[in-house]
């Protein structure tokens, strides 16, 4: 029940950080994008730059910001995942980043180039 209730909540925060992500002008690209190395929860465009998003959502700062839960091992795991992202899709030549979003309550803490 309880890892049911995190889903939820981390698919609620994914999609505050899309509409927070639209305002900004990015565009979403994808959402909880999938392959057989892991998952990335969005995929956007920022003017022409790809970027990878991880988005971390808490309901208080009680044990600790939602980014210091993508620690180097989370790191790895998404820079994997995308690098296979831009093979499949022949995008290696465009310029990337990675960035984290935080949702702690309602508030939004957009980190660019977090790792």
């Amino acid at each position: 029940m309880k890892k049911e209730l995190n889903v939820v909540q981390g698919r609620i925060g994914e999609f505050d950080s899309c509409k927070y992500l639209e305002k900004k002008r990015f565009k979403i690209i994808e959402q909880n994008y999938k392959n057989k190395l892991g998952e990335i929860d969005i995929i956007a465009k920022d003017k022409n730059i790809i970027v990878f998003v991880e988005v971390k959502k808490r309901n208080t700062l009680a044990f600790g910001r939602p980014s210091e839960a993508v620690n180097l091992q989370k790191q790895r795991k998404i820079r994997q995942v995308a690098t296979l992202y831009l093979v499949k899709n022949k995008l290696l030549d465009n310029q990337c980043r990675f960035d984290v979003i935080e949702v702690v309550g309602e508030e939004i803490n957009h980190i660019e180039n977090a790792f």
